[in-house]
């Protein structure tokens, strides 16, 4: 018991005399905090918060054309006005208010729209990564057209179900639901506990092996018993890993709260407390399967290169959930995170 301790003294000693351990863990999260509290003071003196200018409306859209060889658009709807979509008889009309810029593009429908569902978008600059959702106006006025120019209608069944969930215990409900935080903080637990299991298993993977590439370890076997020796570096270094947990989770959970002065998302944000002790108890756990990989992987490979790249193995089930994310924050109860959350290694 006195050799796991005195190795288990040596890694925290080895660890916490590092720079880049001293930066991240404390450095960085009193910066961050720091940084956080002026931005906080400031916007409490400044009435437009940098929520309100995030809220602001933008700015009103270029106006388009289009040519409708088809003859389906007969009206505009009433929440699109007649400058913000102007017909045009012919292609080279278009083409030619394009080029002077009384337009920003313009569309051609063709006779068989109702067939084939296509319709053509001209414009001058060309962006792959621009989204779909740009088109949203013309998709709009084609729908009410087809339908009759019935608006309501339209909108029902562009949206028919409106599904409102009302579960037997009311005890696990949310008012929050919309908030933004509802989706932001579990990712940025998620990625949290990913940054902070890893880096720690991580560093017992390369003491492991340049302890076995360097021969130190023969002698170390002298002393003490392999279980002595991994036991005390999984514990020393867990231990580390332990403070990291708990001073960036506390800090965070301390910036939610503070926040919630100058944000109204963040102060109708409701997070438990208890998600402290919760952080740590997933941390431990959590830590001791991967470490107990990391470790067994340095003693089976020859150097370090060859340790590194194995670890690709170790981390695929722990990527599986970030990769996930979306699907599991959204269902929380499904089938997915059922099924990933009895499952150690996810």
């Amino acid at each position: 018991m006195n050799k796991t301790l005195l190795v288990m003294k040596t890694e925290i000693i080895n660890a916490v005399t590092r720079r880049s351990f001293l930066i991240m863990t404390f450095i960085l999260p009193f910066v961050g905090f720091v940084l956080f509290m002026i931005v906080s003071k400031v916007n409490e003196s400044n009435p437009e918060t940098i929520q309100s200018i995030i809220s602001a409306p933008s700015p009103g859209t270029e106006a388009e054309g289009y040519v409708d060889n088809s003859g389906i658009i007969t009206k505009l709807p009433s929440d699109i006005e007649e400058d913000r979509m102007i017909a045009y008889p012919s292609e080279e009309k278009a083409r030619l208010a394009l080029a002077n810029g009384d337009i920003s593009a313009f569309y051609i429908i063709p006779k068989d729209v109702i067939e084939s569902g296509e319709i053509v978008l001209i414009k001058e600059d060309f962006n792959p990564l621009s989204p779909s959702s740009e088109t949203w106006v013309m998709t709009w006025i084609i729908k009410v057209n087809l339908l009759g120019g019935d608006e309501s209608f339209t909108s029902r069944v562009s949206t028919p179900l409106y599904v409102s969930r009302v579960p037997l215990e009311s005890s696990g409900l949310r008012d929050d639901e919309d908030n933004i935080l509802v989706f932001i903080v579990p990712y940025a637990t998620a990625m949290l506990f990913y940054m902070i299991i890893l880096a720690t298993s991580s560093m017992l993977l390369n003491s492991v092996a340049t302890e076995k590439q360097t021969q130190v370890v023969e002698v170390l076997m002298l002393s003490v018993t392999p279980r002595q020796l991994l036991t005390g570096k999984i514990i020393g270094l867990g231990l580390i890993g332990l403070l990291q947990t708990i001073i960036y989770t506390g800090v965070s959970y301390s910036l939610l709260r503070i926040s919630g002065r100058t944000s109204s998302t963040a102060a109708s944000f409701d997070l438990p407390p208890d998600i402290l002790i919760w952080g740590i108890i997933f941390f431990i756990f959590g830590y001791a399967i991967y470490a107990s990989l990391m470790a067994g992987m340095g003693a089976l490979m020859q150097n370090m290169r060859e340790a590194t790249q194995a670890t690709f193995v170790v981390i695929i089930p722990l990527m599986i959930p970030l990769l996930l994310m979306n699907a599991l924050i959204r269902d929380p109860n499904g089938l997915a995170s059922l099924t990933l959350s009895l499952f150690p290694l996810t």
